[in-house]
């Protein structure tokens, strides 16, 4: 069931959160030692929370998630709870404040009934760390969840969640939405409150996930707008409501490479179904191309990375010791190198050409379609640091330059909702995303519903995880 239509049926009272919760945890108990998306399960707790929640709709009190299963991304803090960010360095390591989304949450009748892997750190497009082991895609166990919002993904794969939430410094929402064919949303840089100091990071976002369009928009409605702890936060928008699919009208432009992002056959061949999908729906289509190269992306990106974590890795090193995984000790590496080559005003420099270059598609098209990964599923348990990742015959120097998500962090107003848009023949789904001009996100949630609405693998019986 998708939660917009767990909500119908709880205020129609043909189902009971109580009801809902035991099959979701039933679920996760039979499926959990293999998937491994839990960092932490508090169903007990959220056993009593379902009894109170079906109190409430018996009064008429419900609030706009009463009841939902809703799975957190351990990386979001909950004050007196561990956060370790998937590191042996901080095991031990406990949340003295709470997120703002998760208060959020909370108070719109959530259940928090667990919390997500994630890499050490969130330092990658995979999810496995020496803390939690290795997190597998419900679809095909032989290969990753995605990160690093992997966990949240595969739960909601799996479906031992309804919502789970993400965050996303390089495609860590989107790389996982697509791996797992399912629903996540990158907000403009500062739509989702966040706490102090990495609310002032522009790449950070942090966003909805779900198995559908509606849900995924039911999630950001509750989370958006400004908190007064984060002072760069802004209003929300109008509800984003459920689309019924039509685009007559809009204009969309379609880039399958970005440049020179290699992109196997068949992630292409679904990219070009989501654009029937999208002329069905009445959209003029119009294939664009972009003047990125990957290598000066990818450079912006590192001396970010390492102007900003960096000095949060070293620091943690420093305090603990020097027992991270070697793909940490790369992130740390690359992101160090480029500092010193780059500069993050010379990073800075790329990333205005990069708005420039939107900015001038913006003017023409409503909304941008392009992969969210140049290949389907990455190996489960693999770092990519010796063994190559090659993409279309391409060998990569690094597992973030498969996905297509990194241009849209250095972009970072810009709403990207990820979607997805086919099933490859290694069984896991592949996905799409929807660029929106800066702070317009109802876009991107109109464009990718039609998307969704068209593609029969998404909403027929064929979507349905071998597990």
């Amino acid at each position: 069931m998708t939660a917009t239509d767990t909500l119908a049926a709880y205020a129609a009272r043909t189902l009971s959160p109580v009801e809902l919760l035991t099959a979701v945890v039933e679920r996760a108990e039979s499926i959990e030692p293999s998937v491994n998306a839990f960092a932490e399960q508090w169903f007990d707790q959220a056993m009593d929370q379902a009894r109170q929640a079906t109190d409430r709709y018996a009064r008429g009190t419900a609030r706009p998630l009463e009841g939902l299963p809703v799975a957190l991304k351990e990386e979001q803090p909950i004050a007196g709870h561990p956060l370790r960010d998937g590191s042996m360095l901080l095991r031990d390591n406990v949340a003295d404040v709470t997120h703002p989304i998760v208060d959020r949450i909370v108070a719109a009748g959530g259940i928090v009934h667990a919390r997500t892997t994630t890499p050490e750190f969130c330092a990658a497009g995979f999810t496995h760390s020496d803390l939690w082991g290795v997190t597998r895609n419900p679809w095909s166990l032989e290969h990753s969840s995605g990160g690093s919002s992997g966990g949240s993904g595969a739960a909601l794969a799996a479906g031992t969640a309804m919502l789970a939430t993400g965050s996303d410094i390089g495609g860590s929402i989107r790389i996982p939405a697509a791996f797992n064919g399912v629903v996540g949303f990158k907000p403009p840089y500062g739509r989702v409150p966040a706490l102090p100091p990495y609310n002032l990071d522009h790449y950070c976002h942090d966003g909805p996930m779900a198995r559908t369009v509606a849900d995924c928009a039911l999630l950001q409605n509750v989370i958006a707008g400004h908190d007064p702890r984060d002072p760069v936060s802004v209003p929300a928008p109008p509800p984003i409501p459920p689309y019924p699919g039509s685009l007559k009208g809009r204009r969309v432009a379609v880039c399958v490479h970005l440049g020179d992002y290699p992109v196997e056959p068949e992630v292409a061949a679904a990219t070009w179904d989501a654009v029937s999908a999208l002329t069905e729906a009445g959209a003029v289509v119009e294939e664009v191309e972009l003047p990125w190269r990957r290598a000066d992306i990818m450079r912006a990106a590192w001396a970010h990375y390492g102007a900003i974590f960096g000095p949060i890795i070293a620091e943690e090193m420093a305090a603990h010791g020097d027992g991270v995984t070697r793909y940490v000790h790369d992130f740390l590496d690359r992101g160090l190198k480029a500092v010193a080559e780059l500069g993050f005003y010379g990073a800075l420099k790329i990333e205005s050409q990069v708005h420039a270059d939107l900015a001038r598609l913006f003017e023409r098209f409503d909304a941008l379609l392009c992969p969210a990964s140049g290949t389907p599923a990455f190996l489960a348990g693999e770092d990519y640091v010796e063994m190559p990742l090659v993409v279309d015959g391409v060998r990569l120097d690094h597992n973030l330059e498969a996905p297509l998500t990194v241009p849209f962090n250095l972009a970072s107003r810009c709403p990207v909702l990820g979607v997805p848009s086919g099933r490859s023949a290694r069984g896991v789904p592949t996905g799409v995303q929807v660029v929106g001009r800066p702070y317009d996100d109802h876009t991107v949630f109109e464009v990718g519903a039609a998307v969704t609405a068209a593609l029969p693998w998404y909403a027929g019986e064929s979507w349905r995880p071998a597990l």
